[in-house]
């Protein structure tokens, strides 16, 4: 199948004052660095993205004018796995949209567009659909992905793929609001949506739970905002349910667990980030 190339490209911003000591996830100055990406203008990047901008695609309206509501209850939630614990050695990604998904050719082709290495590493069925599991490695340095705003790029490239190729997969995503032929029919309260739990994983690291509505950047900034308060992110999983997010991370103080008041500092850190956006949209 054919890869649909944008004319645009994502150019990722720094992150600010982040000690590359201090957290297995690096960020620095990406300015000279590009990422191609296929997402529509109309989408509103958090602070921690430049830009994000692409043509839309003619598939996208046209395919799903003759969608009912009916048909939009049977399309499967679509997911997206990025799992840095699994592999010391690779980032494995996986991809599930019920049974739809082919042999993603495509998206194996748009990764290694952003400089990576791309093995298929397994498929596999259960009742939720067929599993696509990817090893992914950085082609230059051989390593898995250290990079939050790379790790970013990947998994809007996946789900841009997604609304490419399943453009029904647009009404089960919060994206497909933004940059989707179908929007979603209800769109989730970040107040409600959103759920935070950190709890002790050993006497070297805390375990922290984030659980929110999607949008894009949404990565960088859940990790720009746990280090900004000086908490250091080990590993992590990030996972695109639909219309939610979820994001397990492994942390750290000092390579120590987090004392109970840097855990509720956390927390409440979070919380004022993620509903920040729907105040600031609120005030124009």
């Amino acid at each position: 199948m054919a890869m649909t190339i944008a004319s645009s490209w994502l150019t990722l911003k720094t992150c600010s004052n982040l000690n590359a000591k201090a957290a297995p996830f690096k960020c620095y100055s990406a300015t000279n660095v590009s990422y191609p990406l296929y997402i529509s203008s109309k989408t509103r990047l958090s602070s921690s993205v430049s830009s994000i901008s692409v043509k839309a695609s003619s598939s996208l309206s046209t395919a799903v004018e003759d969608t009912s509501y009916s048909d939009i209850k049977k399309i499967p939630t679509p997911k997206v796995i990025l799992d840095q614990d699994s592999d010391p050695d690779a980032t494995v990604v996986e991809i599930t949209f019920g049974d739809r998904l082919g042999t993603l050719l495509d998206t194996m082709e748009a990764l290694k567009n952003l400089g990576l290495n791309v093995v298929k590493a397994n498929v596999y069925l259960d009742d939720s659909g067929k599993h696509n599991k990817f090893s992914i490695t950085n082609a230059s340095s051989g390593r898995k992905i250290d990079d939050p705003e790379l790790l970013e790029a990947i998994r809007l490239t996946i789900i841009n793929n997604l609304l490419e190729y399943h453009p029904e997969s647009s009404a089960q995503l919060a994206m497909g609001e933004a940059f989707g032929g179908l929007p979603p029919n209800e769109k989730l309260d970040v107040d409600v949506a959103t759920h935070i739990k950190v709890r002790d994983d050993g006497p070297e690291r805390s375990l922290l739970y984030v659980e929110t509505a999607d949008r894009p950047g949404l990565l960088v900034d859940l990790v720009k905002t746990i280090t900004d308060i000086n908490v250091a992110v080990q590993s992590g999983e990030f996972d695109t349910e639909g219309l939610l997010a979820k994001a397990k991370f492994h942390v750290n103080y000092r390579n120590k667990s987090l004392i109970e008041p840097l855990q509720q500092v956390l927390a409440n850190s979070l919380r004022y980030f993620l509903r920040r956006p729907s105040t600031e949209e609120a005030s124009f």
